[in-house]
């Protein structure tokens, strides 16, 4: 089941020693924050920059696919409580859709489709280093490894957003994959699970009946299957609708949250300078995408 994304994280100061036979405890720092989505789209606008840029160099063509505007790309959580947003959009299976097509029309495969054979090889180790790219192996908490070849055009724009990449590769598989070591103590949680509760009796009230949000939109989903489109997308937009009223009503979205943040600060002592050094990256990493594309519309 899909949680809700947060991840309260902060730096810590080991405390200046003082006085004639004590030490003294220094504060916390300022945590170091996380980036909205909005954010996020400009490092992923400005990664596909880089990318385009040298696959230019090397001779080759490289365009964007189709891209969703910024009120498209807002994440949809385990709770969503934007009303505004769940009128529009429902629980967003229009924009999956155009997401969806976006992919299978992407410009780059078509390019690299109709290439000569060796002009294809040569297009496949300019953008990602081919076969002999080199791998990076990295260990992902709770056990497992990722392996991942690195090379090419796509290695160097994330070298030139990220700095070294083993360093960025193991902290983005850290803060990736923490999600697994917790959920289950979330789910379980007396103020998370009494929110759930409380959500779930206000949907009764709006007359849906749903034990949690995952359950209503795997029921819209079901249901969307044998309903003609447009029917499908007003049962889909009513019940979401609903769901956003009576998460911001229960205030569930905000106890998902603070709750989630606490099991997150629960695994610092293991996994909170790969944490801060995630968050650390993605903030420089912002400063020089702001140098190289704009912000989205």
């Amino acid at each position: 089941m899909a949680v809700i994304a947060a991840g309260v994280t902060g730096c810590t100061h080991d405390g200046d020693r003082g006085g004639a036979g004590g030490a003294t405890t220094a504060p916390r720092a300022t945590p170091l924050r996380d980036l909205t989505y909005v954010e996020e789209t400009r490092l992923s606008d400005a990664e596909q920059r880089l990318v385009q840029l040298c696959m230019e160099r090397h001779g080759f063509r490289y365009g964007q696919r189709e891209r969703l505007t910024l009120e498209e790309e807002r994440p949809v959580g385990y709770v969503q409580d934007d009303v505004t947003w769940a009128r529009e959009h429902g629980y967003g299976s229009r924009i999956r859709e155009k997401t969806d097509r976006a992919r299978r029309e992407d410009p780059n495969y078509r390019y690299r489709a109709q290439l000569p054979a060796t002009r294809g090889t040569a297009y496949d180790t300019a953008l990602d280093g081919g076969r002999d790219a080199k791998q990076l192996s990295v260990d992902v908490p709770g056990g497992g490894t990722i392996r991942k070849h690195v090379g090419g055009c796509l290695a160097e724009a994330q070298t030139k957003l990220y700095g070294e990449l083993r360093t960025w590769s193991r902290a983005d598989a850290v803060a990736g994959n923490l999600r697994p070591l917790y959920v289950s103590d979330l789910l379980r949680d007396k103020q998370f699970t009494a929110a759930v509760a409380a959500w779930a009796r206000c949907m009764r009230q709006s007359g849906h009946s749903y034990a949690d949000p995952a359950e209503a939109r795997d029921d819209v989903a079901k249901r969307s299957l044998s309903r003609p489109g447009s029917e499908a997308f007003r049962f889909e937009t009513r019940v979401a609708v609903a769901d956003a009223e009576c998460a911001r009503e229960t205030s569930l979205k905000a106890t998902g949250t603070e709750r989630e943040a606490y099991y997150v600060d629960r695994l610092r002592d293991r996994y909170g300078a790969d944490l801060d050094t995630y968050r650390r990256l993605r903030l420089h990493a912002l400063d020089r995408a702001e140098k190289i594309v704009g912000p989205r519309g």
